[in-house]
């Protein structure tokens, strides 16, 4: 009798005759009652653990070396990751509709919050990037691009039809990015900026633009950038120490031919979670923008897969996500879900891509894993975000599908 029931209700029960790779599709896509992705979660939670592991291994030396002690950055970090935790929780409680309504909001609060960076920021090595709020340091700079993705979520919902017939609604969003990449390369941040030029050019192709604006706007901003990188000379020094670090390895090579040869150190399984050699103060930054150098030297190639497996799996989530939104009708949960997995994508494959010297240094760091107050938070609230879209489609699925024997639709 209970088994009917749980068949009337679409819930599906495991057989001791079920096969393993049964078990692990059904985990991987479970029954449409289940109201939360569960996959997404737990892979979001191994990253941040892993994070502070490694965070905590590669932070030991510049730890001591600034504050004498050498936990200094793991206490900051585990205080920035149980507040990102919490504020992930309250994410999942908010309703996707009060975001689409804020949208206008948080376009003008992000905008606010980069002005008030130029005027009062924290300098670093020339950067005003800071703002100080006692212990705690916000980047203002993450803080914008989740508030872009919502607002370009928002307008393309709210002009969906524009963006795809007229070049009006094709090029209004344009300007607003405009004003956010002159903020950007005033502190000046052109990571940051190109990471949102990312995500302006994804979201509109996925709504659709006509093939000769997405190209016309891909050749602008490639021109654009080009011409960014040739005005100011540190960033050309980038790009020709990434075409051939080794031409100057104690000058403006040395970062990424410290961070191949901790690659090269760690060959298929790494020296061993706390070995490493290049982050004895050989390695700068070896806890932010180059920590993956460090997973490579003490996990190996094979701890450098893993990460890629579980970062690219969470993306690949996201983007099924924003199609099975798009299609039930909820155009903003899915641009929302299409516009963070862009944005993961992107930022995950710089900062990878720079540390193993396949793409020049950009600065970014790595959603989930990198040290970063701000960009653990903002990770934090995306993956929220995330499993708040995917349990408002859970519902509506739930509402209006039929349910099929064995649980699944």
């Amino acid at each position: 009798m209970a088994h009917e029931q749980q068949l009337e209700l679409g819930i599906q029960t495991p057989t001791a005759a079920q096969s393993p790779w049964l078990r692990l599709r059904d985990y991987w896509w479970p029954a449409p009652t289940l109201l939360y992705d569960r996959v997404m979660l737990w892979l979001s939670l191994a990253l941040l653990g892993f994070s502070l592991i490694m965070v905590t291994s590669a932070s030991f030396p510049v730890g001591e070396r600034l504050t004498d002690n050498p936990f200094y950055f793991m206490i900051r970090h585990s205080l920035y990751l149980l507040l990102g935790l919490g504020l992930l929780a309250i994410t999942v409680q908010v309703p996707m509709q009060w975001w689409y309504r804020a949208s206008g909001y948080l376009l003008l609060g992000a905008i606010g919050g980069l002005l008030v960076v130029l005027l009062i920021g924290h300098e670093v090595n020339g950067a005003k990037r800071w703002l100080k709020f006692g212990p705690l340091t916000l980047q203002a700079a993450e803080i914008a691009k989740l508030c872009f993705v919502v607002y370009m979520a928002s307008y393309l919902t709210r002009r969906f039809d524009q963006v795809q017939e007229n070049l009006q609604g094709f090029l209004k969003p344009l300007f607003v990015f405009l004003v956010f990449a002159a903020l950007l390369l005033l502190q000046p941040d052109f990571g940051s900026m190109v990471v949102m030029v990312c995500i302006v050019t994804g979201m509109l192709f996925l709504a659709g633009a006509r093939l000769w604006q997405f190209f016309a706007l891909l050749m602008g901003f490639a021109l654009l950038l080009t011409l960014l990188i040739i005005k100011e000379p540190y960033r050309m020094r980038r790009v020709v120490s990434f075409l051939d670090p080794w031409q100057d390895p104690f000058g403006s090579g040395y970062q990424l031919t410290q961070s191949l040869m901790a690659f090269g150190r760690g060959h298929w399984f790494g020296e061993g979670l706390g070995n490493s050699i290049q982050k004895l103060q050989y390695l700068p930054e070896a806890h932010t923008d180059f920590i993956m150098a460090v997973v490579g030297e003490e996990l190996g190639f094979s701890g450098i897969l893993m990460v890629l497996i579980v970062v690219f799996a969470i993306i690949f989530r996201a983007m099924q996500l924003g199609r099975k939104s798009l299609h039930q009708g909820q155009q903003f949960n899915g641009f929302i879900a299409y516009g963070v997995a862009i944005w993961f994508a992107f930022q995950a494959m710089v900062n990878i891509g720079a540390a193993a010297g396949l793409l020049p240094t950009k600065g970014l760091t790595l959603p989930l894993i990198s040290y970063g107050g701000t960009s653990l938070l903002i990770s934090c609230i995306t993956v929220g975000l995330l499993l708040r879209v995917d349990y408002e489609l859970r519902l509506a699925t739930m509402r209006v599908a039929p349910l099929s024997q064995g649980g699944r639709s």
